[in-house]
């Protein structure tokens, strides 16, 4: 078939030698094109290895589509780590990957959305935005978001017995219509002949149960010590092998639990009356639980660090945990400022029961019952009145809550990391450290870095006790970009004073107890 020209930057001869020994490193990273069957599979197929000369290699799935190729049955490419936001240098590209997991093209699901306001959004012109997909993924815009659809739809076919017109709507088809259209298109069949099962799936009524992959190695048990240490009460539930939470869109409301798979993936199961947000859910879930991650490469080049290297090989695979919500975050960062990490979590605890909406009885569990409480809501609330925490903190939520009322955007991605942390800065009570943090765990810039937090000063602490200053931490940091996101992260868990992952067992016990 005629395909074509592949990427320049990719050398497809190494591609090739991936493919012969199957090597997992590159999974995700590539995907091998096969011009005699017009199918394409991960270089990890268990299928037998085609001739050289009938191979041609992309670096994303979306490209392989648009060069009018089908996903293979076998080794199911949907199924592979999400690498789409570390390949490339393009930051740009990056943020708009997020964006677009998150629904920014989706306002149009027949011709794939508005990409002049992704552009906007991102500051460029949507030439230049097409060209840097182009030039780093191998596909439009457009055709990474189609792609993402199909692949959804594929796997809740493969995982989940939802029916037909369910799955159409869950991966963010705008009609069933096209549903059918498009893989009787891509594969020569109805969607339903791709099902391929004898009993029901396992998993509680009402539950859709999916697996997400990532690339090992993976630091479960820091990552879930660091969300036990900041669990809501009533929002969250966390113990070793699982986080649970309540979740609210579109004035709907639910539950989703994340827990430890083997294969290197986590299993998510969700519980929500409106199967139209999976792909928003899911987006969010990778977010939380940072699945994008090339941990390879970070950790290559921290290493670079004596003291970041012995960091690093007591904690392999340590992620950078993101956020569920951004006005969530911001709320608790506001509430972290100058008090410790428990302290906060009781402030939000309270800041939840009296403006937290609880959850409907059909889909409330034991200690999620309530969801955060909106910004609409607070921007509402006489917050101080009520003497809940100090006047400025009081203030300063009132003051986001309405600024996020004002542009539901403001805490989305920004052109650069400067300008995100321009932007949080220019809203009352929010300094630099709010600031940072919010970018780092909402906007999930790997650069972001508080340098001024206590804990990345304690942990670099010399013999004698002393401790560097905002200053020269950060002067010590620019050899770490562009992932000092992560190396904060290396330096709170090695900080002899954070919380460990023993805490999520306290936690626990302490929720039962009360």
């Amino acid at each position: 078939m005629d395909t074509p020209t592949p990427p320049i930057d990719l050398d497809q001869d190494a591609c090739y030698r991936a493919v012969e020994t199957r090597d997992p490193r590159w999974d995700g990273r590539i995907f091998g094109c096969v011009r005699t069957t017009g199918i394409y599979c991960r270089p990890v197929c268990p299928a037998r290895t085609p001739k050289r000369e009938n191979m041609i290699f992309y670096p994303s799935a979306a490209a392989c589509e648009e060069a009018g190729f089908r996903a293979c049955l076998r080794c199911r490419p949907e199924t592979a780590p999400d690498m789409g936001a570390w390949r490339g240098s393009s930051n740009t590209v990056s943020r708009a990957l997020a964006l677009i997991e998150l629904g920014a093209l989706d306002s149009s699901k027949e011709d794939g959305g508005d990409v002049d306001a992704l552009a906007g959004r991102l500051g460029v012109g949507e030439r230049q935005l097409r060209r840097l997909f182009r030039q780093h993924l191998g596909a439009s815009p457009v055709g990474v978001a189609q792609t993402r659809r199909v692949l959804l739809a594929k796997q809740l076919i493969h995982e989940t017995d939802l029916p037909m017109a369910e799955v159409a709507l869950a991966a963010g088809f705008g009609s069933v219509r096209r549903f059918n259209e498009t893989f009787q298109r891509l594969y020569g069949r109805p969607p339903s002949a791709l099902r391929r099962r004898e009993t029901p799936r396992d998993g509680r009524p009402g539950a859709v149960t999916l697996k997400l992959r990532y690339r090992p190695p993976y630091d479960w048990d820091s990552l879930i010590g660091f969300l036990a240490a900041r669990a809501i009460p009533l929002v969250e539930v966390v113990t070793p092998g699982r986080y649970a939470r309540t979740i609210s869109f579109d004035g709907s409301m639910g539950t989703v639990a994340v827990s430890r798979a083997g294969g290197d993936q986590l299993t998510v199961e969700v519980r929500f009356p409106k199967m139209t947000a999976l792909p928003q859910i899911l987006a969010r879930v990778r977010r939380v639980f940072d699945l994008t991650a090339d941990p390879a490469t970070i950790e290559t080049h921290l290493g670079r660090d004596p003291t970041l290297a012995a960091m690093i090989a007591e904690r392999p695979g340590l992620r950078a945990p993101g956020a569920w919500d951004g006005f969530e975050v911001g709320v608790r960062a506001i509430l972290g400022q100058q008090i410790t990490v428990s302290a906060a979590v009781k402030l939000a605890g309270k800041l939840t029961a009296e403006y937290g909406a609880p959850l409907p009885e059909d889909w409330a569990e034991p200690g999620l019952t309530l969801a955060f409480p909106e910004p609409e809501r607070l921007a509402e609330a006489d917050i101080a009145g009520h003497g809940l925490m100090p006047g400025a903190r009081a203030r300063a939520i009132s003051s986001m809550a309405a600024a996020v009322v004002a542009d539901p955007d403001l805490l989305g991605a920004r052109a650069t990391l400067e300008e995100a942390v321009a932007a949080l800065r220019a809203l009352p009570g929010i300094g630099e450290w709010t600031a940072q943090y919010i970018a780092m765990r909402q906007l999930r810039e790997p650069d972001a870095f508080p340098a001024a937090d206590i804990g990345l000063m304690r942990a670099l602490q010399d013999e004698a006790g002393v401790r560097p200053t905002p200053a020269q931490l950060l002067a010590r940091a620019e050899a770490w970009r562009p992932w000092r996101a992560y190396a904060a992260l290396h330096l709170w868990a090695s900080d002899p004073q954070a919380p460990k992952p023993s805490v999520v067992k306290e936690a626990a016990d302490a929720r039962r107890a009360a």
